[in-house]
């Protein structure tokens, strides 16, 4: 089993410091009225003569021929090393006949994946940390790329909305025979968040956390940055323009777009955030939306009242919450450099322009997860099968 120990750490990345300037934010969100391409799926698993047999047979060889398997170890990730974990998980793969390569260095691993998924060669990239080690390998990775979550982190939000854990036999067996499950991804300022965007409060809690880290953490290490951010954090306003609830498809103009002033935003693609907060309860990865919610007042006793109010699911029905599906937004403040967090890690300053990206993600599940119809490949024949649905008990 290959290592490669020479690589620097995962999930740290330039970019996070990345501010547009007005001229690029417009090349990412060049209108309120995005609208992506829908995909085509005419035609999807159907047999209509001997050529579409012949097809089907050369898939088959060609998935057999998948046997790499890259291991990317984010050594810092949780509140201790996951490398005895990742050597074991390594060990059983070999056992199963896999090529197994362990790499700290995302530009190597970035080089691995690329070349091994155009040879036909690659049956999984799995992410050995949290949920910024998924969101960097999703970013550094071509699409198509299947991820499999090894959840190593602090949160592991991912691996909670698809009810994987750390068990290293139902690993195996999802490397050996899962299945490939499609969802949505967004996009903020060029880069790809799998989960969520915040933007006020949570966000500085989540710098002042990052510039002070310097190895593992744990729950207990957000309690010195949350107090700082309560005495410290000022609620500056916050502007952010998108587009309407318009589900029909078709493009709209000016007058579609929405205004909201708030102190407090949430920009979700799934519906998981930390602690088990429902905040977008009703976000799904495969409706090519991105849900928003707001919270218009600022101050801590407002913050404390609006955790009430979400954590008994009645925060929605507020007069000064605002909640909106979209496509495309943007985010901004006259403040100076105001924060905002991707995945629980920081994202940059504002201004940040925001868009999904229908069917970006691709993920190795495991079969048990079937729950509900949503087209995937099963990976011992390259069929489609039917698999996890966003709609599903899961997105719960």
């Amino acid at each position: 089993m290959l290592r490669d120990e020479a690589g620097g750490v995962a999930g740290k990345s330039s970019a996070l410091l990345f501010r547009p300037s007005e001229r690029q934010a417009s090349q990412i969100c060049p209108s309120l009225s995005f609208r992506p391409k829908a995909a085509d799926t005419s035609g999807c698993g159907k047999r209509k003569n001997g050529r579409q047999d012949d097809e089907l047979r050369t898939k088959n060889r060609t998935v057999d021929q998948k046997k790499r398997v890259l291991v990317s170890l984010n050594p810092n990730a949780g509140a201790r090393s996951g490398q005895t974990l990742v050597d074991t998980l390594g060990d059983r793969l070999v056992g199963r006949g896999f090529q197994v390569e362990t790499i700290t260095d995302i530009d190597h691993l970035a080089a691995e994946a690329e070349a091994a998924l155009a040879s036909g060669q690659l049956r999984a990239v799995i992410s050995a940390g949290g949920d910024g080690t998924a969101a960097l390998i999703a970013n550094r990775t071509p699409q198509g790329t299947p991820i499999a979550v090894f959840p190593l982190g602090t949160e592991n939000l991912l691996a909670k909305y698809l009810e994987v854990t750390a068990d290293i036999d139902c690993l195996v067996d999802t490397v050996s025979h899962g299945k490939m499950l499609t969802l949505d991804a967004g996009e903020a300022n060029g880069r790809l968040f799998l989960l969520m965007v915040g933007c006020g409060f949570d966000a500085d809690v989540v710098r002042r956390l990052h510039s002070e880290r310097t190895g593992h953490i744990h729950h207990l290490s957000y309690a010195r940055p949350i107090l700082d951010s309560i005495w410290n954090y000022e609620y500056p306003e916050l502007r952010v323009y998108c587009d309407t609830d318009d589900t029909s498809g078709e493009d709209s103009d000016e007058s579609d777009s929405l205004a909201i002033s708030a102190r407090w935003v949430f920009v979700g693609n799934l519906p998981r955030y930390a602690g088990g907060l429902r905040i977008l309860p009703d976000a799904d990865g495969n409706d090519g939306f991105l849900d928003l919610c707001t919270f218009k007042e600022g101050s801590i006793w407002n913050g404390l009242r609006y955790l009430s109010g979400v954590i008994m699911g009645q925060h929605q029905t507020w007069e000064d919450c605002t909640t909106k599906r979209t496509r495309c937004l943007r985010i901004e403040s006259e403040a100076g450099e105001v924060p905002f967090q991707m995945d629980g890690d920081p994202g940059g300053v504002l201004p940040v322009a925001i868009r999904i990206l229908p069917d970006r993600l691709t993920l190795l599940v495991p079969h048990g997860l079937a729950r509900e119809t949503s087209t995937t490949h099963d990976t011992a024949t390259d069929q489609p099968s039917t698999v996890l649905s966003s709609k599903s008990p899961l997105a719960t």
